[in-house]
């Protein structure tokens, strides 16, 4: 006979009982990696901390990237009601940024701000991007308080389980110019691989479909993302090609790429295959891959394609992860210049 259960019932929790102040208490709990995970999981990003300040006018916010794209994401709080001036003075000071997303959270919204986020999404092109959350808190019994974000408002189109990919190499976004049946191709294969990815992935979320070889994902730090590619070749009868691949694109991404290297005993241990280690002299973006030759014109023979090229991503997502967020690009160069002064 079954063992009935006892249910607690959920309370909510003012928030002014947990923080009392904006920038001192909440602002400072939300700037941590942790509690910012859980604001990238509400709107679908993965985001990493990049800095906490305090600006002029402007109660608190925290400086965040994408990791993935490496853009800025700007997230103001508010532990009250949704006002236009801090709407204004989070506008105000995205002010130069090439591209940035902005997030308001704020304590609950007003149609009337519902309404306005809408229209700034609809009016500004992809640089520029808004997302309206309410913050709630709950507890069970005596248990502990837990947050909830809940996403009011995003730019059109928005798919939370997607994020737009990232252009590599300066290669500029897709155009709208019909599309050429290599292009068809592409997109009709990650179409499907973006589809198995979210019903049997596990670590790695997939980006939005395109037209091209390439889809990038969030890898835990920015400038440091997951490539899956499917190279097609114009040539009739060449060789196609899979891969799977850690991409290094940071400013520092030789140093960067010798702090992995020199753990690549242990990481193709790990990963219990040989990987290339592709560190070309005349090009600053550097690559750790596994590769496999294919037939994308066979379509019947893309399952076995998606198998493998989500079990190479996972893997690459579960051995490098923890790596990528310990590589001190700076140590390294130093360690290099030690050992180069010592010889």
């Amino acid at each position: 006979m079954a063992t009935a259960l006892g249910f607690g019932r959920l309370q909510r929790v003012n928030l002014n009982d947990v923080w009392l102040q904006e920038a001192e208490d909440f602002t400072s709990w939300l700037a941590s990696q942790e509690n910012i995970d859980l604001l990238g999981e509400a709107v679908g990003l993965e985001l990493f901390v990049e800095a906490q300040k305090d600006v002029d006018r402007l109660r608190a916010s925290v400086l965040c990237k994408e990791t993935a794209l490496g853009r800025w994401v700007l997230v103001g709080t508010q532990l009250e009601r949704a006002d236009n001036n801090f709407l204004g003075q989070l506008i105000t000071d995205a002010a130069g940024l090439p591209a940035v997303t902005i997030i308001w959270i704020a304590e609950r919204f007003s149609e009337q701000h519902r309404t306005t986020i809408d229209w700034l999404n609809q009016i500004t092109d992809d640089r520029l991007r808004f997302f309206g959350l309410d913050i709630e808190l709950w507890r069970i019994g005596t248990s502990h308080v837990a947050p909830r974000f809940n996403l009011v408002c995003k730019p059109d189109g928005w798919n939370e389980k997607t994020e737009a990919a990232a252009p590599q190499n300066g290669a500029l976004p897709v155009d709208e110019e019909p599309l050429s049946e290599t292009k068809k191709l592409q997109l009709d294969f990650w179409t499907s691989f973006c589809g198995f990815v979210e019903e049997h992935g596990h670590r790695v979320k997939p980006t939005k479909p395109l037209p091209q070889h390439w889809m990038s994902m969030a890898l835990g730090r920015s400038g440091v993302y997951l490539g899956a590619v499917a190279a097609t070749s114009s040539e009739e009868g060449a060789p196609h090609e899979l891969r799977a691949e850690v991409v290094i694109a940071t400013s520092d991404a030789k140093t960067f790429f010798a702090g992995l290297e020199a753990q690549k005993l242990e990481i193709e241990v790990e990963m219990g295959e040989t990987l290339g280690w592709y560190n070309p002299p005349e090009r600053r973006t550097c690559r750790i891959f596994v590769r496999k030759p294919a037939s994308l014109n066979q379509r019947n023979h893309w399952p076995k394609y998606q198998v493998w090229l989500l079990e190479k991503l996972e893997k690459l997502h579960k051995v490098f992860g923890p790596r990528v967020k310990q590589v001190d690009p700076i140590s390294t160069s130093l360690n290099s210049l030690t050992a180069v002064a010592s010889a």
